[in-house]
């Protein structure tokens, strides 16, 4: 599986152990469904993941997906009737999540319009928690795009993981039924980036529940 600088991993990586299974409350995982476009690729790519969070009791995954949230594309301090509408429809949601996982595909060497539509439209709700990608594409596996949403989530005070998940011409990868037709590679990606996001996650919730942060 490739890494985020394009190499390959071939040392070992330790399991974190199960915040769940350490007697912690399981952390709360908005997974961000960020392509809206019609006939997306977004959802399979989702399902996979979702398949694979489901599997651990130290996550409660909540998939937002953007297609269904329709948000002004300049956000204001003043909307109107209609965002603050939407807002009270996902702002909560992520406010409530102790850790997030983004899943983009790449559009011109970048992520799309409607993810930094929902990252702009708050601040606070992003503040000192991790952040995992799982990102599509063609030849590159929309690692451009991550290495983009990077830049922006640091300045939202949130914290990357370096480990992802990335799918190189990810049409090719899945059958008619969903399913990835060789998923050692990426299972074993998954479980490594999801293992720090735990640790991540843990950390950051314990944290600024002794000491709140203050961006």
């Amino acid at each position: 599986m490739n890494l985020t600088d394009g190499t390959t991993s071939t040392l070992p990586i330790p399991s974190t152990p199960s915040t769940a299974a350490a007697g912690h409350e399981p952390l709360r995982l908005g997974v961000i469904l960020g392509s809206t476009r019609e006939g997306r690729f977004g959802p399979v790519v989702a399902d996979w993941f979702l398949s694979r969070v489901g599997a651990r009791p130290d996550f409660t995954p909540e998939l937002i997906d953007l297609a269904e949230v329709d948000l002004p594309a300049a956000p204001t301090a003043r909307p109107g009737p209609a965002a603050r509408a939407e807002l009270a429809r996902v702002t909560p949601r992520l406010a409530a999540a102790d850790a997030f996982v983004v899943l983009t595909p790449e559009y011109n060497h970048s992520f799309p319009a409607a993810l930094k539509s929902l990252i702009d439209w708050h601040y606070a709700e992003w503040q000192a928690k991790p952040v995992g990608f799982v990102s599509y594409g063609g030849i590159s596996g929309g690692l451009r795009a991550v290495e983009h949403l990077r830049q922006v989530f640091a300045e939202l005070h949130a914290v990357t993981l370096r480990d992802t998940v990335s799918f190189h011409n990810a049409g090719a990868l899945f059958d008619e039924d969903g399913r990835h037709t060789d998923p050692a590679d990426c299972d074993a990606a998954a479980t490594t980036m999801l293992d720090r996001l735990a640790w991540w996650g843990l950390a950051l919730r314990e944290a600024t529940a002794l000491r709140p942060y203050a961006a």
